[in-house]
């Protein structure tokens, strides 16, 4: 299992995931789930994945071998005109991916599926989010919906929910999404540090910042030492219920 995030914001897009992945309690391994696809000054293409591992791997070295030679393994993500042709694109290759798989080896339920996220930004047009699902299908990110998570998203969402405001600052979104994160590792074993952060500012077309934070990261810990002593906080300031009425 695995927790990502991808927020839209007034001021452009910001995505956190972390990099565990476990065959049990005694085999637990660390991958980065996030890919970046950039040409500056063109477009800058960020990708989250959650779920098989050789699923989501396999889609994304297939994208970096059209990336290398379009011209011969047409269409390429980098050439593509719009964000929408690039979901199309990769969503096609998901579940094609995905299919290949099924017909071969294991048969199981969901045993091969995946499910990313993908957000960026193309020249001449706005950034754009979108959720894209097994079957090759997907959804966009909306004013109504304006952050995605795939994995264990059930911990995280509820802070999410609550405290999610479009005109955050970066340090605001990034905080927002370590207190959902925090939450989730509380509750899961499956999920776990270090946690790798990307943030995309609107028409620059180019990385941002890329952070790698890990388990000994101070400002991680001061968080967490916060969010939990305010929760305790909070939780006593409530009025006791009477159990006599």
């Amino acid at each position: 299992m695995t927790y990502c995030v991808g927020m839209r914001l007034n001021n452009g897009l910001v995505f956190m995931s972390d990099t565990r992945t476990n065959a049990g309690v005694d085999n637990i391994s660390s991958f980065c789930k996030m890919r970046t696809f950039s040409e500056p000054g063109e477009r800058f293409i960020t990708i989250l994945s959650a779920g098989n591992l050789a699923t989501t791997q396999a889609v994304i070295s297939k994208l970096e071998e059209r990336n290398k030679a379009p011209e011969d393994r047409a269409p390429s993500i980098m050439e593509a005109p719009t964000m929408f042709q690039i979901a199309r694109l990769v969503g096609d290759m998901l579940k094609e991916t995905i299919a290949e798989n099924a017909m071969t080896g294991q048969r199981a339920d969901a045993a091969f599926n995946a499910t990313l996220i993908l957000g960026g930004q193309i020249k001449g047009s706005e950034p754009r989010l979108f959720l894209v699902y097994p079957e090759g299908n997907f959804v966009e990110a909306s004013d109504d919906t304006p952050f995605f998570q795939i994995g264990e998203t059930k911990y995280g969402k509820p802070i999410l929910v609550r405290a999610f405001e479009p005109d955050m600052t970066w340090e605001q979104a990034t905080k927002l999404l370590l207190v959902s994160f925090d939450s989730t590792i509380k509750a899961n074993l499956s999920v776990g540090l270090p946690l790798d952060l990307q943030v995309y500012e609107t028409d620059t077309l180019q990385q941002g910042l890329r952070r790698r934070i890990a388990a000994d990261d101070a400002s991680y810990h001061a968080i967490s030492n916060g969010w939990g002593t305010a929760l305790k906080s909070a939780f006593d300031s409530l009025p006791d219920i009477d159990l006599n009425n």
